[in-house]
């Protein structure tokens, strides 16, 4: 009986897109055309240089193209299902996250796991293809593949307790819509979504490095385009790794604040 409501509860998010096939025809298109220009313009950048910040074109193309991938690891709009976080917040629905037998903490972890599970089958899929007509270079040795699918793990983990974050400051301003925007662009910035962290002055460098962002998708693509050497990469395994520990210790604290601050607002 757990399992079936573990699994109901997973395939909130994911079932809005699937009920609705204009939506994922959408979702088709936007991404082929990402993967496309971002492959182009990196292979211009490239064009007439070999090497640039320690970065060779077919790395930095590589990079570029799996990140735009791995947008679809938490892309999803909940806001269509209406079970965003803001959206309960707003219509005072937030309160039934405390009567039901789940708890709130559960719920939201369930869901994002449903989440990540579908985004995975989008980016595999996208991966696969690009791997096929030579868009993205494969990994160097199956070594290579393995930690680099262990760092990307961790990375997700990660970037669930930042996104979580943002979630729990509803209970404390009602709407985090600015908040959310303002952490969805220093996120990918400092994560190296939009380009790899070493294009950066040092200072920036140094900067993201005290910050989560960069455990979430910079380390785990670096790792994989050999920017990060094998025997490098366990620092940074263990970074990641101590990035949830804090997180989820503060999540967890915050989230018993967050109880005393249930309104019921609209309705």
């Amino acid at each position: 009986m757990a399992v079936l409501h573990a699994w109901r509860t997973a395939r909130v998010t994911p079932l809005s897109e699937l009920h609705a096939p204009p939506r994922m025809t959408a979702v088709l298109v936007r991404l082929a055309v990402q993967v496309v220009l971002v492959a182009s313009l990196w292979n211009g950048l490239y064009a007439h240089t070999g090497i640039t910040a320690g970065m060779s074109r077919e790395q930095a193309v590589t990079y570029a193209v799996l990140a735009v991938l791995a947008l679809r690891l938490r892309e999803l709009d909940q806001g269509t299902g209406r079970d965003a976080v803001q959206q309960h917040m707003h219509f005072g629905t937030i309160v039934y996250w405390y009567l039901r037998p789940l708890s709130p903490q559960r719920y939201h972890v369930l869901r994002a796991l449903g989440e990540q599970i579908y985004g995975f089958a989008w980016a595999l899929g996208g991966y696969l293809v690009c791997l096929a007509f030579g868009v993205v270079e494969p990994p160097t040795s199956a070594a290579t593949a393995g930690v680099f699918a262990l760092s990307l793990v961790l990375g997700q983990w990660v970037l669930y307790y930042v996104m979580l974050l943002i979630d729990q400051l509803c209970f404390w301003t009602l709407r985090n819509g600015a908040a959310l925007l303002i952490l969805l662009f220093a996120q990918k910035l400092l994560a190296g979504m939009y380009a790899p962290l070493w294009f950066f002055p040092d200072w920036f460098i140094t900067l993201s490095g005290f910050l989560p962002f960069q455990a979430t998708l910079s380390v785990p693509l670096s790792i994989y385009v050999g920017r990060t050497e094998l025997p490098d990469a366990g620092v940074q395994l263990l970074i990641q790794a101590a990035w949830i520990v804090v997180l989820a210790l503060f999540t967890r604290w915050v989230w018993r604040r967050a109880a005393r601050r249930v309104v019921s607002q609209g309705g």
